[in-house]
């Protein structure tokens, strides 16, 4: 059970709130490069709260800026985007990609007017094919995070990106619980590979965890055997990543940036990578078009319905929410699929937003099997208190290093430890290869 008062703490992430200014010590990962062309259409933004537009410039540079026209309020998502600024279709105000105003037409000639206004602006980076923006006030600005999935090569990965309508937190709780896998995402008709995952073979696994540096390790330990322990380590790491072990029969890592959109809105931003070889083409062609009419772990092309361009994000929302019943299907419930959720990543969407966008934890009962996000919002709180009330960052956060990290899953004798045999493979290194079998 959460109190009330905590999970406010840890869901409420606009500007002035405690978790907002945690949140805002990191650099967010917020767009496919792909979506902004050179004095192309601008794109709707909202990053922890903040409404903001995303423009690249004449040079190919990228902005990230206030959504308002600061002289007479207009919306700036109907701006030209020409010249090297973003121009406001009202009356001509140009804007820079570092919020200066560039040129202010109806004025006249010898105004100053446009040195003395400036509006919101964030420094923005990008890497293989991702734009990152930096919310903060750190100076100098801390670097990228080396997260592996971000830097291995183009071939070896796919990314998606959907909008999900909870909040980030019980988004990041769906993924490092690994209890619910094999139920959730379970068949009852003993078809597909699904029915062939080892964790089916004990459904009520050990937990452990130990607290790191970059976040958590959440370890289960399921009974192969007298002999014989498999162990799975999902990794939390700071403030919004989660890392999910490879399966035999889908050797890839994968994960997730659950980026906080607002208090009840998430971005997903999925990726699946392969740390020393291309992914498969097969898996590739899947991940992108779903398979036999049912999504995988990421969102299909078929799974959007595009909103406006005044809203947020307007090409990755889904047809997978609330107001459709994630599309449920009763008749499957009762001869193929456990859930009757058309795909793994609909499954896991249902269960962490079908209530509410913030669930009140008050109304929990947490088990055994829960130990994994007990001490995941723990640390949480701890550091977003620690941060609100001495100042005091979490240790490293300013380390590029930091999120070189894997979740493992490693068979193992009965007696090892997960946490001294499996050291050597949660380390990542770009073009390592996994040095053991998934």
């Amino acid at each position: 059970m959460l109190s009330l008062e905590d999970n406010e703490t840890l869901v409420r992430v606009g500007p002035g709130t405690a978790m907002g200014q945690f949140m805002r010590l990191y650099w967010i990962p917020f767009l496919p490069s792909s979506d902004l062309a050179v004095d192309g259409q601008p794109q709707r933004v909202r990053l922890l709260g903040e409404d903001l537009i995303a423009f690249r410039d004449s040079e190919g540079r990228v902005g990230l800026v206030d959504h308002v026209c600061p002289h007479r309020g207009a919306p700036l998502i109907f701006g030209r985007n020409e010249r090297c600024g973003l121009r406001c279709v009202y009356h001509g105000w140009q804007f820079g990609v570092d919020g200066r105003v560039m040129d202010t037409p109806a004025e006249p000639e010898d105004s100053r007017l446009k040195e003395k206004v400036r509006i919101k602006s964030y420094p923005c980076q990008e890497r293989n094919g991702i734009v990152w923006a930096y919310l903060g006030n750190a100076d100098p600005l801390p670097p990228l995070p080396n997260v592996e999935w971000n830097k291995v090569p183009a071939e070896n990965v796919h990314v998606s990106f959907r909008v999900q309508e909870c909040n980030w937190l019980q988004a990041v709780e769906g993924e490092i619980d690994s209890a619910h896998a094999p139920i959730l995402h379970g068949r009852i008709d003993a078809q597909g590979a699904i029915n062939d995952w080892v964790a089916k073979r004990d459904l009520r696994p050990l937990f452990e965890c130990q607290r790191r540096e970059f976040g958590i390790s959440i370890a289960s330990r399921r009974i192969l055997d007298d002999e014989r322990h498999y162990w799975r380590v999902n990794q939390f790491l700071f403030p919004f990543y989660t890392l999910v072990p490879p399966q035999s029969q889908y050797p890839e890592l994968s994960g997730h940036a659950w980026v906080p959109i607002d208090d009840e809105n998430t971005l997903c931003i999925m990726f699946s990578y392969h740390p020393s070889q291309p992914l498969y083409e097969k898996t590739r062609r899947i991940f992108e078009a779903g398979h036999a009419g049912r999504e995988t772990g990421h969102a299909s092309a078929n799974a959007f319905e595009p909103r406006p361009v005044t809203q947020p994000y307007a090409k990755y929302w889904t047809k997978y929410n609330l107001e459709s019943g994630f599309q449920f299907n009763y008749d499957a419930q009762t001869k193929t699929w456990f859930s009757g959720l058309p795909g793994l990543w609909v499954q896991d969407a249902a269960c962490q937003s079908g209530v509410a966008p913030v669930y009140d934890r008050r109304h929990e009962n947490l088990g055994i099997s829960d130990t994994g996000i007990a001490m995941t919002r723990r640390l949480l709180l701890e550091n977003v208190r620690r941060l609100a009330s001495a100042q005091t960052a979490p240790a490293r956060y300013d380390d590029a290093d930091l999120w070189m990290v894997r979740a493992v899953s490693l068979t193992l004798p009965s007696g090892a430890s997960w946490q001294t045999d499996g050291a050597e493979h949660m380390v990542a290194q770009v073009g390592k290869d996994f040095g053991y079998t998934p």
